[in-house]
């Protein structure tokens, strides 16, 4: 069999197999590589070898590492503990600030997953004092990480923003992170202004006691929050290695003793990690043998310059559903977008990416992903059966409702 249908149809297992199964599709994606590229396709061992992504590799596990520290001090806890008390009584702002913190402790470092972990218990908690729906408290927290999943400094925002520059689009991390941002917000305003004015005050008609007394700092966090912030600011200001510094920045925490060191590593996803860089070096086959190219003519096939973004926003989210969208569907489908456009013969690379980006994120609140799980797992067993078919009810719908926005303003975002 010609080695680029072949290593079209590995891609194809392997997305089925990260739908259908829990293995890790990583493993399977390096073992189709191996036999694809050496055995088909005549490669060097070494050649698909380089198609590891070191770099990649590097910064993940740094940025995850330093998150890592911040998270098992207490340190990312205390900052949502803090931001909570914002609503300072207003029972019907508690869903607003469970946005606003999820979105910026998803967006300076943790990553959506690791945010919604962190805080969803806490807001369920909190929710139910208020007399906030479930359902509701379930959409803003988890479309506010979503919002800031793919900031610069987000894991997740650095397997997007790599997986772009492969397909030539490189210096877009504000416009990745805005696009992100917008269409999360958008449908966070949505939810709220369906839900919102449902819920009922607490019965003393105060804010939940649990914000009533925020956290205070001990020095672990305090040198955690100050080193965090140089980091960031040398990311920013200076343009030093991100990966590089964010190790860097965790060597000087767990010298300070900020935090265990085994209990750290222990936080690293690297499951996620390795699901990222297997799909990478499978990809990294398909554009050797020539299956990237027999994928972008069959994508082609069923869109037009004018329905691109559209199109690529609905098979994204589709398969988001059911899959990994930072281990699976971003690393497979970013590199393709300047050869679907050319492959259409017309369209916008960047429009087609963050179509991409925005589509596979929108549909993560259903429960067949890890955060609507996590939503779901966050409730009494009396509430998760109702939430459980409203979340999937919801995220399903994101694949249409992502298509219709990506159609409509991908193009003006790209132009920004």
């Amino acid at each position: 069999m010609d080695p680029a249908v072949l290593s079209l149809l590995a891609l194809i297992v392997a997305l089925a197999v990260s739908m259908t199964s829990r293995i890790n599709v990583g493993w399977l994606a390096i073992t189709f590589a191996w036999l694809v590229g050496v055995y088909a396709a005549g490669l060097r061992p070494d050649v698909v070898l380089a198609g590891f992504p070191a770099s990649l590799f590097l910064t993940l596990a740094g940025v995850t590492l330093l998150f890592g520290i911040a998270e098992t001090n207490g340190t990312l806890e205390g900052l949502a503990t803090r931001t909570l008390t914002l609503t300072r009584g207003r029972v019907r702002a508690v869903p607003i600030v469970l946005f606003v913190v999820a979105c910026l402790l998803s967006s300076v470092g943790p990553g959506a997953i690791s945010t919604v972990a962190l805080l969803v218990p806490m807001g369920m908690s909190i929710g139910a004092r208020a007399g906030t729906l479930p359902l509701l408290t379930a959409l803003m927290v988890a479309n506010g990480a979503n919002a800031g999943n793919l900031s610069p400094f987000s894991s997740v925002g650095v397997i997007a923003n790599g997986a772009m520059a492969k397909a030539g689009l490189v210096g877009y991390e504000g416009h990745v992170w805005f696009a992100n941002f917008a269409a999360h917000l958008l449908v966070g305003a949505a939810a709220f202004a369906w839900l919102g004015f449902r819920t009922a005050p607490s019965p003393d008609g105060t804010a939940p006691r649990a914000m009533a007394s925020p956290v205070s700092f001990a020095r672990p966090q305090r040198v955690t929050l100050a080193v965090i912030a140089l980091w960031i600011v040398g990311v920013l200001t200076l343009n030093i290695n991100l990966g590089f510094s964010a190790f860097a920045a965790a060597v000087v925490l767990l010298i300070f003793k900020a935090a265990d060191e085994s209990a750290a590593v222990r936080r690293i996803p690297w499951s996620i990690i390795m699901m990222v860089c297997g799909v990478s070096v499978l990809i990294g086959v398909l554009e050797r043998t020539g299956g990237m190219d027999l994928f972008t003519g069959l994508m082609s096939r069923v869109s037009s310059p004018h329905t691109l973004n559209g199109v690529i926003a609905f098979v994204t989210g589709s398969i988001s559903t059911y899959s990994s969208t930072s281990g699976v569907v971003l690393p497979a489908f970013l590199p393709t977008a300047a050869s679907l456009v050319e492959r259409v013969g017309g369209g916008d690379p960047l429009a087609v990416a963050l179509s991409i980006n925005v589509g596979s994120s929108l549909v993560d609140v259903s429960p067949l992903s890890t955060i609507g799980a996590l939503c779901v797992a966050a409730v009494a067993d009396a509430g998760a059966r109702p939430l459980f078919r409203a979340l999937l009810i919801w995220g399903l719908s994101m694949t249409v409702v992502g298509a219709v926005m990506c159609q409509v303003f991908a193009t003006m975002f790209a132009r920004l």
